[in-house]
């Protein structure tokens, strides 16, 4: 019944980089002298992490606090509910670690997980090895600077390797992760031909280690080193694989449902199930999965991505590094929450939340330099700093959490099932005048109740476990760098600048013979461009002139090109024209006005 899958690509090197006990070490670098002590990390009533010398001491993550203090008396119990610092020590290092990538594709995964695709690297530094001085080699680290790099021994083992008993030849993980160690942090490094295997392989040695799965990884018996290394994991250990599907297949596995431990948050399996007692299984393949895991919103071909997993194909490819997220999401878990006060306390407190983290990821601060009309004329206006967005979501999902009702015996079903509602994002959060009460308030009042209502119509009778609160379908705003528009007022400014030495205009001469046709040196002076102007885009709350304040029509169409969505090019609308956001109507920009007038009266 087994179908092979299709041939696993071997010819790509990615790494994958998890920080050791993340939350304790952005503590640890803080203060130095919390390394020698055993730490946990609280939040609400669990201890989310810990760190090794707490483990060694038998405690563990997603333990209670009051069972971590009778365990270990010492312990040192820090707060890290506020994820502030934890969000910018991940943003300091994803800026360190991309700084390697010459491919940009360098992806982050939640705030401790990395992965990079370091295939051209590889494969340049492959070229300039002497297989007869193997011991004195040179890893390059740039393609115009021949001496930035380092010197390595490639004849020898560089960290840990799956198989044992075979050597590996590149160091620049390890380069990669001695550098990190200088910035207050370790990690673990897998390196492999996926995200699957370098994920997964990096597992083998921790913390603080790096391992290689080696070749050979295609064979015609079954026998390479990636079947034999993926045949030994517990079914659930595999990326890509949940809780509820790893159920499925451990029930069908064993012919009856597998035992779990009822834990406080996530309940780990009694039984184990291994990858290859599910390859192997005479009644295992593609198909049966799909029968086995596919249903209503489950996506197409289930069963072929998770065949593949299984058996080591994973063919995604590390995104490139991206300067803004893809989503802002804001969340709170509770033990009880039933009432409507409660609740629209809760979204205030989130919203809130949610606002100040737009603006810590999505704005940007500019100097508008002084503009010059002519020699000898003061300055139009002074220079000064202002805030611009560098991305915009588009839309406001609301989510919760329903906890499942309680069983006659008192106890209650496992659910992890979310429910959601979404509506496009009000322009008013946009305003960088209003104060962040204001801004809060009013999405709470006009965004956030509505959706809820539509997912709780009833008044009473619900009780969530959890609130999120998330801003998504962000679209790049225009900019010096790209983003689906340019600044064009800031296009001609610069052209402006590039062209001034060559300006051509009337002079009279120094001899006063009439004029002369001359061409001016002037380096630093900038003229007043009377180019064509923008218009405003509607409803924004923001006193900021232009249309790059808030995305443009052909800004919004190209907001989901990550889900590979045609180019929005063939409806780009012409300079001096201007779509309307709400009828798709085009018209010259100044038509607006009246435009949206006519709007508001139908």
């Amino acid at each position: 019944m087994a179908t092979g899958p299709r041939r696993r690509q071997v010819h790509r090197t990615l790494i994958h980089f998890d920080y050791d006990c993340f939350y304790a070490s952005v503590f640890e670098s803080e203060t130095p002298s919390l390394r020698s002590q055993p730490v946990a990390v609280q939040q609400k009533q669990i201890a989310v992490t810990v760190n090794y010398e707490a483990r060694r001491r038998g405690l563990h993550k997603l333990q209670l606090i009051s069972e971590a203090k009778r365990i270990c008396p010492d312990v040192v119990i820090v707060l890290g509910e506020d994820l502030t610092p934890f969000r910018n020590a991940s943003k300091a290092n994803f800026s360190f670690l991309k700084a390697f990538s010459w491919n940009h594709k360098c992806e982050r995964l939640g705030f401790d997980e990395v992965f990079m695709d370091v295939s051209d690297i590889v494969q340049y530094n492959v070229h300039l090895l002497n297989p007869h001085d193997l011991s004195n080699s040179f890893f390059c680290l740039s393609k115009n600077d021949p001496t930035e790099g380092f010197a390595y021994d490639a004849s020898k083992v560089a960290g840990c390797v799956y198989p044992t008993s075979a050597p590996a030849k590149f160091d620049f993980r390890g380069h990669i992760r001695q550098n990190l160690e200088k910035r207050g942090y370790t990690c673990t490094a897998g390196v492999s031909t996926n995200k699957l295997l370098a994920k997964l392989v990096g597992n083998l040695h921790k913390p603080n280690d790096q391992t290689t799965l080696l070749p050979p990884y295609i064979s015609d018996n079954g026998e390479d080193n990636v079947t034999r290394f993926l045949d030994g994991h517990e079914i659930g250990k595999v990326p890509g694989i949940g809780f509820k599907m790893a159920q499925k297949i451990r029930a069908h596995v064993l012919q009856r449902p597998a035992e779990i431990d009822a834990g406080l948050v996530y309940g780990a399996t009694k039984e184990q199930v291994l990858v290859g007692h599910v390859r192997k299984h005479p009644t295992m393949g593609p198909e049966v999965l799909e029968r086995l895991l596919g249903g209503p919103g489950t996506p197409h071909g289930i069963g072929v991505k998770i065949w593949g997993l299984l058996n080591g194909h994973d063919d995604i490819e590390v995104g490139e590094a991206r300067d803004v997220p893809k989503q802002i999401s804001i969340e709170d878990s509770y033990l009880r929450l039933d009432t409507l006060d409660a609740v629209v306390k809760q979204l205030n407190l989130l919203a809130t939340s949610l606002l100040k983290r737009m603006h810590a990821d999505l704005l940007e601060e500019e100097e508008e330099q002084p503009e010059v009309a002519s020699e000898g004329i003061e300055p139009i206006m002074e220079a000064h700093t202002t805030r611009r967005w560098v991305a915009y979501p588009k839309t406001l999902r609301l989510s919760t959490r329903p906890r499942p009702p309680q069983n006659p015996d008192g106890s209650r079903n496992r659910s992890f099932a979310r429910i959601s509602r979404s509506l496009p994002m009000p322009n008013f959060v946009f305003n960088l005048n209003a104060t962040l009460d204001n801004l809060s308030q009013r999405l709470v009042t006009e965004g956030l109740i509505p959706l809820f209502r539509k997912l709780h119509p009833e008044k009473s009778g619900w009780n969530l476990s959890l609130i999120n609160v998330a801003a998504t379908n962000l679209a790049d705003a225009a900019s010096d760098k790209g983003g689906v528009g340019r600044d064009i007022s800031k296009m001609f400014k610069r052209q402006d600048d590039v062209l001034q030495q060559w300006k051509v205009s009337d002079q009279p001469n120094d001899e006063g013979e009439g004029d002369a046709m001359v061409v001016e040196e002037e380096q630093s002076t900038k003229v007043e461009h009377d180019g064509p102007k923008i218009a405003a885009a509607p409803l924004l709350m923001a006193n900021r002139g232009g249309s790059e304040d808030v995305p443009t029509p052909s800004q919004e169409l190209n907001a989901r090109h990550e889900e590979n969505l045609e180019s929005y090019d063939q409806e780009m609308v012409e300079d001096d024209s201007y779509r309307c956001h709400q009828c798709g109507a085009i018209m010259p920009f100044f038509a607006t006005s009246a435009h949206e007038r006519w709007h508001d009266r139908n």
